[in-house]
């Protein structure tokens, strides 16, 4: 960023810019949110960008004494000042709020004076050119319990347009995108509260056959499921196989030409399953191996870290030894294993066990039993559930299309690069 004052705009310190700064309290509280008329303290996942979520609260104890200037008001900016480092400095503008609701001693809470609008302010304490010297001046012993002082919050550099009306302009431009992203989430969220109830019916009671469902249901090793099913060993319908991450000692291993889904891969499970219309396995940092093969089609799925995320891999590859692999029969159909899963994945967080690194031993799932509906009615529910990932890709991918909007023009609109004229009629972003 230039270090060129745009005309009309001067360089400020937010102290500069600011009539309060409060900080709250963090006393023992209740574990439930706020109930009606109650006071509640906001936990720092209430702040977001650009989001702020009041119902994310805890009651306060009955015998906690309320300090009213901890209350949240509407047109204040709050800030996260504690916590995990990649949670520090998280900015967000209160465009309304529930009465009761206290700041957190782990939060800032700023008003500003007359000539500062707070929503714009909230979006420049959250450009880079302000959020770099912040994050250059967080202490902590660790990345997990990291914080700063008011006096370094207070010093953090802004560029503010002088016109009152011009910060309100750019402020409602980007107000307008944060609304379509936060329409866009919630379409995804929908979506997938619609997946996880429909994996629950299809799982557990199928999907018929000639659109009849079923009506007589028996009892499995896996639970309740139509007389037409059958429950089997895992092992006994498909292939089991591991991975193994040898020495990095090991040239040939590490310097081969064969894919290899490995540990830092677990974040993007759970999403690669079907290589002509999803991100494929194959587009991940992966690294190179000579180890065992498996073939495209295989589920696999994290028995460590990332415990109980899955996927379909597109292409030969090998896999860590924090996978499980399985090359399916005949009998069971691959997408179908891959939903079933993904429904177990609590289950298989529950049974994980370890102090450091939790992780599900082999014994399990030697006696895992999985249900074997017909092939047919296999391929109909997965298909049936593949339809809501592949709405929820399509969405997802226009989301990123819009946060990338956004940061372009907070780029732009932020820094003075792109003037808006204030007299103008606002046009909403689509």
């Amino acid at each position: 960023m230039s270090n060129t004052v745009p005309e009309g705009w001067e360089r400020k310190l937010l102290k500069d810019t600011v009539s309060t700064v409060i900080a709250g309290q963090s006393p023992n509280r209740k574990d439930h949110a706020a109930k009606a008329g109650k006071y509640g303290i906001l936990k720092t996942t209430a702040i977001d960008w650009g989001k702020y979520s009041p119902d994310k609260n805890q009651e306060v104890l009955d015998d906690f004494k309320v300090n009213p200037k901890h209350e949240v008001k509407t047109g204040d900016i709050l800030i996260t000042k504690a916590g995990p480092v990649h949670r520090v400095g998280v900015v967000t503008y209160v465009p309304a709020t529930p009465e009761k609701m206290l700041v957190s001693g782990k939060m800032t809470l700023l008003r500003t004076g007359s000539l500062h609008d707070p929503l714009f302010l909230s979006y420049a304490l959250a450009t880079e050119y302000s959020q770099k010297p912040l994050k250059e001046s967080t202490t902590g012993m660790a990345l997990s319990q990291s914080n700063f002082t008011h006096e370094t919050l207070l010093k953090v550099p802004l560029w503010v347009p002088q016109a009152l009306p011009e910060q309100q302009k750019i402020a409602t431009i980007l107000s307008s995108v944060d609304h379509v992203i936060e329409k866009t989430r919630a379409q995804i969220n929908k979506l997938k509260d619609l997946k996880t109830g429909m994996m629950q019916e299809l799982l557990t009671k199928g999907i018929g056959s000639d659109g009849v469902p079923h009506t007589e249901f028996k009892d499995s090793p896996v639970g309740r499921v139509p007389i037409k099913w059958n429950a089997a060993l895992l092992d006994k319908v498909a292939t089991r196989g591991s991975g193994h991450t040898p020495s990095k000692s090991n040239p040939e291993y590490w310097n081969g030409g064969v894919d290899w889904v490995s540990l830092s891969d677990t974040n993007k499970l759970d999403r690669l399953y079907i290589a002509t219309t999803v991100k494929q396995i194959s587009e991940l940092g992966i690294q190179n191996s000579s180890a065992v093969i498996h073939p495209p089609g295989t589920v696999v799925l994290s028995r460590d870290a990332g415990i109980g995320k899955s996927g379909i891999i597109t292409r030969e590859m090998a896999v860590s030894q924090h996978f499980i692999a399985w090359r399916c029969s005949d009998q069971l159909h691959n997408h179908f294993l891959y939903y079933v899963l993904q429904f177990w994945k609590p289950k298989f967080e529950a049974i994980a066990m370890g102090s450091t690194i939790k992780t599900i031993g082999l014994p399990f799932f030697k006696k895992l039993h999985v249900p074997v509906p017909p092939i047919s009615e296999q391929i109909a529910i997965a298909g049936t559930l593949q339809s809501i990932d592949l709405r929820v890709f399509t969405i997802e991918r226009k989301l990123n299309a819009t946060v990338a909007v956004k940061k372009a023009l907070m780029q732009d609109l932020l820094t003075g690069k792109v003037r808006v004229n204030a007299r103008e009629k606002e046009t909403a972003v689509a």
